[in-house]
């Protein structure tokens, strides 16, 4: 086809436009101006002519130069012939190097690197025409412009550019990685690597070199990556090492840029010790005591809990030494327990194997209070408040002496009688012969903690016996031996006597009691010589009997007596 000599109406209004100042023109140029394209985007203009004068009937942005459209006009507005298109773009090569511009155009095709013609195939044809230029483009930031002018008949138009990546061929080093940062966490052992992205249009990807302290950067790169960031999970965790990181760029042909500065981080140990083995438990006043092996590395432990029949395990103690003390556990709950050992640099181990523990109830009773003591003929009365404690199991009558001066006397006691835990009161038998006497009654719960050895508290009362002793002391020398024993039930106090050393010839023994108000022992029994024992039926419940048992001689003397004495407390 052959190029237009003549202007059309249209062209000749346009040009007018473009040419008549800012006092026609303001708006047109205004909404060019506006539209931005970001590299590497081309900046297109359409031209209503193709000398490219005047205001672009349009402005848009194209993402590559691939266009065909035929005998069709290539826009609103614009014609189907005799029209241009300008493309342009300012892009960073990086290090720059081999290129291959690739220009295909139906009609003509002008191609510009920083305003300098590299491709000109500027003349009407009625085929497409093609050419291929290789070149060295520089480092650093280029701009690029393609003209293209359609004169008559069918348009089309394609562009490219493209790094050359024979390793033959190319042989510029990429630009080396800019911006590199890494940070370091602690609680992980991670090194998280960033970079600015590299501009090279070749490029294959980064290298990432690492070196402990004291040595050389390997051969082999520790990682490679396309993207711009990377996290090193392959750090050691066992200590404080400082280790260093290299970035470089390499390119699709091999070469490999510089390496950048040299970026550190010291690592921590997040190596935790073994778990705790061992686990024991048992039992104090003030809780559950947990026992384990000592952890080789460990620092420090960590005791964990969880209520029976659970899984949520809470942390309830730390501590350095390989035991521990739960206070808190509540009386006859019963608990899972594990424990963990902890380095210097606060890395947790396992948990140990489960065990399970019940603190029992370790509350004593209060102690026990209003306590009064009466004595009486056969001893003491004694009565009490009940106690309060929701598990009282028993009480427990001590008895006792004072011992001691008169500025400080302690009561040195001995157990006297369990009685059940509904009981306040006590009747003590015992030998009223005036004698000083302390008493306390102790209160124990259900699993047998006692107000008084817990706490050592009680509630004691000093009093005098009465002195019911006859005033006819029984002699030595008896060949009897007699123990008295205070009635039971009806059957009255109980004697028994045996002979106290070789047995003897006799003919009877005779029983005799202590009569207060006549002031002499009468006799209340005759027995046979074959009757080692007697029940004395009509002895006074509530009071203290005294009783002497003789033997009788064939001329019907008696022996020395053997006396004894039986106290009974009030029947029921």
């Amino acid at each position: 086809m052959n190029p237009a000599r003549r202007t059309t109406q249209a062209a000749t209004t346009a040009l007018v436009l473009a040419t008549a100042g800012a006092l026609l023109s303001t708006t047109a140029p205004a909404a060019s101006a506006a539209t931005t394209c970001v590299s590497p985007v081309y900046k297109r203009q359409f031209f209503a002519n193709t000398t490219f004068s005047g205001t672009p009937k349009k402005t848009d942005c194209d993402a590559a130069i691939a266009e065909n459209w035929g005998a069709k006009a290539p826009a609103t507005g614009l014609p189907k012939d005799n029209f241009g298109v300008r493309w342009t773009v300012t892009r960073d090569f990086g290090s720059g190097g081999p290129f291959s511009f690739t220009a295909a155009a139906q009609d003509g095709i002008r191609v510009y690197l920083d305003g300098t013609i590299k491709v000109n195939l500027w003349k009407n044809v009625t085929t497409t025409q093609k050419k291929t230029v290789n070149l060295t483009i520089p480092s650093g930031k280029h701009t690029l412009r393609i003209d293209f002018a359609a004169w008559t008949g069918n348009a089309n138009v394609n562009f490219t550019y493209t790094p050359r990546t024979s390793a033959t061929v190319d042989k510029v080093k990429p630009l080396t990685p800019t911006a590199p940062t890494v940070t370091y966490d602690k609680t992980t052992g991670k090194a998280k690597l960033t970079w600015a992205k590299n501009q090279e249009m070749d490029l294959a990807g980064y290298r990432i070199y690492r070196r402990l302290n004291g040595s050389s950067f390997p051969t082999k790169p520790l990682a490679t990556t396309t993207a711009t960031t990377y996290t090193d999970t392959s750090l050691p965790v066992t200590g404080a090492d400082t280790y260093y990181y290299e970035l470089r760029a390499y390119d699709k042909a091999g070469n490999e840029s510089a390496g950048t500065a040299e970026k550190p981080v010291t690592t921590v140990d997040r190596t935790a010790p073994a778990a705790p083995t061992g686990l024991e438990t048992s039992h104090s006043l003030s809780g559950i005591w947990i026992e384990w092996t000592a952890v080789t590395g460990a620092s420090s432990y960590r005791v964990y809990r969880a209520p029976s029949g659970s899984s949520s395990y809470v942390s309830i103690g730390n501590m350095t030494t390989a035991s521990y003390l739960d206070t808190s556990a509540v009386e006859e709950s019963t608990y899972t327990y594990q424990v963990t050992a902890l380095d210097t640099a606060s890395n947790e181990s396992a948990r140990s194997a489960a065990v399970k523990a019940t603190r029992p109830d370790a509350t004593a009773p209060p102690a026990v209070t209003g306590l009064t003591v009466t004595p009486t003929e056969y001893g003491f009365s004694l009565t009490w408040d009940p106690n309060p404690a929701p598990d009282l199991g028993r009480y427990l009558v001590y008895r006792g002496e004072l011992l001691g001066d008169d500025e400080e006397k302690v009561c040195s006691v001995h157990e006297v009688e369990w009685l059940s835990a509904d009981t306040t009161s006590y009747e003590y038998a015992t030998l009223p012969d005036g004698e000083e006497a302390c008493l306390f009654v102790d209160a124990y719960d259900d699993n047998w903690w006692s107000a008084w050895k817990t706490t050592g508290d009680a509630d004691i009362v000093v009093a005098t016996e009465l002195d019911v002793t006859p005033s006819v002391a029984t002699p030595e020398g008896s060949p009897l031996e007699l123990d008295a024993s205070g009635a039971e039930s009806d059957e009255g106090n109980h004697l028994d006597w045996n002979w106290s050393s070789v047995s003897q010839v006799t003919t009877g023994f005779r029983v005799y009691r202590w009569n207060p108000a006549a002031g002499t022992y009468e006799k209340i029994a005759d027995l046979g010589s074959d009757v080692t024992d007697y029940y004395d039926t009509g002895a006074r419940r509530g009071t203290t009997s005294f009783y002497w048992v003789t033997t009788l001689a064939a001329d019907g003397t008696e022996s020395v007596p053997a006396g004894d004495w039986a106290a009974t407390a009030p029947a029921k």
